[in-house]
């Protein structure tokens, strides 16, 4: 296709002697881009400068633009009569074009006439529906504050139907104008034939109601209108009747326990969205006179006759009451889809009044200074809630109870907050206390050790096992608190864990001033100590068991999540009391073996015995090997170990004192061995140097057997027996690291490769 474009011009009649121009353009010119719609020069002129050189470009261009102007000039030339032939037929060109623009101008006048009348009319019409617009507006303004007069007037005229005393109504007498018909359309023939006349007030209060309830609607649809700014005080005097009447039949319906005259009025309290009204009056009307006979109080404070400041009795007594006095107006108001949902009576009547009489009649109900009081009051205060609650018709209900103020209010009386402190310094100072003492104490059952082998011993753990069940029991524990309990319960176990190591720590250091409280370690003896050992596995078989399970039942009504955790919480603080075990036994362990080293140090004797002595060689162990493990096994032959020392941890003691023991057996022959052969060594070079000084031969050679031999075969008897007296106590001494190395360092060369004895 690029050969098509770029083949060489046709040579021209003219160039007769020229020879043909051809297309010598480079590769990276290619003209046919030069046409493309989307042809953009900057970027393309940009783009070959990257590798062509601006002078070479140009001069290509040049030469592209030379060669265009010249195949212009041929086309030409070869339509030379063609171009000469179209200038000749352009003749009376603007003649033509003065006979069209008439026509066209005419066009243009009739067009811009039209839009003018159009305009004309747009306008016109827009006027006018903003006219009719504003006509609208003020009609329905008209018409609201017509309806709004219309319905003033209503109300009025029904206000006035009414009797202005409400014993008009409940006497049965009526005057003959009010036996006729009613503006409202109600007749009195149900009253003359013995209907309720309570019931036929509480109907028109209702409807009066509903009209007030339209009433307001309007008000609000025209508000800043001078026309019902004039009304104003016409509508405050028909809703200060209302009120007051409604008040009146609500409060004759209570006493007459007349339960649709009462349906009715608190509709009519809904409809006008006054429902606090009628909440109150049933505060004051039933609620308050037996609070008053149960919680005997005055605006002043208490009145003679309160016992003490308990309620558990005083609410017993009140719900009787409810159920004899108010159950049937919760009744009524939780009638389904009767719209009385919006009342509250248990909070904002009954509740509101109960809270009234305690604060006033017995404030010390609420004082968390009194623990075991304040609990009782609160769970009992948490159970009438419940059986309040109990009288919402739906869980809703129950939220929304929950909710009110008052509810609230009531629950902030409560200070949770300040009777865990009291009990937090209760509970966490008893086990201080009893931490605080300078010895292990048994308690008194310790005495018959193998009766309570599955019992705790020491005094410092039963406080804390006490403290611990105190958290989660019934006279002590608040769901409110459940995770402030536990989190005392892992502070108990924290403080009693540091106790532990803390002495075990000190009694390792042998510093008794490093820790205070850590006394009792350095008094105590690995008797005592298997006290710990002991009752440690009793705590943690307590705690993740029996204890756990209990916790789990007390906090059942938690969700599973939460049980959960408690559960993981418990066990690693359970857990937690495990890893002391072996710190316990660590110090047992080295106490003993301490014991056994200061047997072990007589060895030194050996040396006195056959340096320079000419002794022969010995034939039987030295006396203090059989002292060595005494102290080992009359720990686990005594009366304490065999009662607390299960097997195995009895294996894991014995083990591990043999090696600790056989190790110390080992530093201390191996460092004899050391100094006797480098005594030797060096008394062997003084004596040649003084026999080559006196010219006399030597007679080392002589000497069968050297005073470290003897030694060393000493010590061989000695660790023969002492592997004697670990098999007795269940240990085989080949299977001892240490004891092996001993073996190879004083037994004699051919006894090396086997451990007998």
């Amino acid at each position: 296709m690029a050969t098509d474009l770029h083949s060489p011009l046709p040579k021209s009649a003219t160039d007769l002697f020229g020879d043909p121009i051809e297309d010598t353009h480079p590769l990276w010119l290619n003209p046919s881009k030069f046409s493309d719609p989307e042809f953009d020069p900057e970027s393309y002129i940009s783009d070959l400068r990257t590798f062509v050189p601006f002078d070479t470009l140009r001069s290509e261009l040049r030469s592209h633009l030379g060669a265009l102007k010249h195949e212009l000039v041929e086309l030409i030339n070869r339509d030379y009569v063609d171009f000469v032939s179209l200038s000749t037929k352009l003749v009376d060109v603007d003649a033509a074009v003065v006979r069209m623009r008439a026509p066209l101008l005419e066009v243009k006048e009739k067009i811009l006439a039209f839009r003018g009348s159009v305009e004309g009319s747009l306008t016109a019409l827009q006027s006018r529906l903003k006219q009719r617009a504003q006509a609208n507006e003020a009609r329905e303004v008209l018409e609201l504050l017509l309806d709004t007069f219309h319905v003033v007037s209503k109300v009025e005229k029904l206000i006035k139907e009414l009797p202005t005393v409400p014993a008009d109504w409940s006497s049965g007498t009526l005057n003959s104008t009010e036996k006729g018909q009613l503006s409202n359309g109600i007749s009195f023939q149900h009253a003359e034939n013995g209907a309720n006349l309570r019931e036929t007030q509480s109907m028109l209060l209702e409807r009066i109601a509903s009209e007030m309830n339209r009433l307001k609607f309007y008000i609000a649809q025209a508000q800043n209108m001078p026309f019902i700014d004039n009304m104003k005080k016409r509508i405050q005097n028909a809703s200060l009747l209302l009120d007051t009447s409604l008040g009146h039949c609500f409060v004759d319906g209570l006493e007459n326990r007349d339960a649709n005259a009462i349906y009715n009025c608190l509709r009519a309290y809904a409809a006008i969205d006054n429902t606090s009204s009628a909440e109150e009056i049933f505060r004051s009307t039933v609620v308050a006179p037996f609070t008053q006979k149960v919680i005997p109080h005055s605006s002043s404070g208490v009145v003679g006759g309160s016992s003490g400041d308990e309620l558990e009795q005083d609410y017993e007594r009140i719900k009787r009451y409810i159920e004899d006095d108010c159950k049937f107006l919760l009744e009524i108001s939780s009638t389904e889809n009767s719209g009385l949902h919006v009342f509250s009576f248990q909070a904002n009547s009954i509740l509101k009044e109960i809270l009234s009489a305690i604060q006033k009649g017995k404030p010390g109900a609420f004082s968390p200074g009194r623990p075991t009081e304040f609990l009782k009051n609160y769970k009992s205060s948490l159970d009438f809630l419940a059986y309040l609650e109990g009288y919402c018709p739906s869980r809703s209900a129950v939220a929304k109870f929950r909710q009110e103020a008052v509810y609230i209010e009531f629950m902030k009386q409560w200070n949770t907050g300040v009777y865990f402190s009291l009990r937090f310094q209760e509970i966490a100072g008893a086990l201080d206390s009893a931490l605080m003492t300078t010895t292990l104490i048994p308690s008194q059952s310790s005495s018959s050790d193998q009766e309570h082998s599955h019992t705790l011993v020491l005094k410092q753990s039963i406080s804390l096992m006490e403290s611990l069940r105190l958290c989660w029991r019934d006279d002590v524990f608040i769901i409110s608190c459940s995770d402030k309990f536990l989190r005392l319960f892992l502070q108990l176990l924290s403080r009693y864990s540091n106790w532990l190591s803390a002495g075990l720590n000190a009694r390792k250091s042998g510093n008794a001033n490093a820790n205070y409280g850590s006394e009792w370690a350095f008094a105590a003896t690995p008797d005592d100590l298997l006290y710990i050992i002991h009752d440690l596995k009793c705590l943690v078989e307590e705690v993740c068991g029996s204890y756990l399970g209990n916790v789990l039942e007390v906090l059942k009504p938690c969700s599973t999540e939460v049980l959960d955790l408690v559960k993981e919480s418990i066990l690693q603080g359970g857990n937690s009391l495990k890893v002391l075990q072996p710190l316990v036994m660590n110090s047992i362990i080295e106490n003993l073996v301490e014991k056994s080293v200061e047997d072990l140090r007589q060895m030194k004797g050996i040396t006195a015995t056959y340096r320079m002595t000419n002794k022969p060689l010995p034939v039987r162990h030295s006396p203090y090997v059989s002292s060595v493990l005494r102290p080992l096994k009359a720990f686990l032959d005594g009366e304490r170990a065999a009662t607390y020392l299960t097997s195995e941890l009895r294996k894991e003691l014995v083990q591990s004192a043999a090696n600790e023991i056989t190790r110390r057996y080992y530093e201390l022959a191996a460092d004899l061995v050391s100094v006797a052969r480098k005594t030797e060594s060096s008394l062997q070079k003084i004596r040649l140097g003084a026999q080559r000084r006196a010219g006399a031969t030597s007679d080392v050679s002589d000497q069968n057997v050297s005073d470290t031999d003897k030694m060393c075969m000493q010590l061989f008897l000695d660790i023969q027996e002492y592997g004697r007296n670990l098999a007795s106590l269940g240990v085989d001494a080949a299977d001892i690291p240490a004891y092996r190395s001993l073996w190879q360092c004083v037994a004699p060369s051919d006894r090396q490769n086997s451990i007998s004895f």
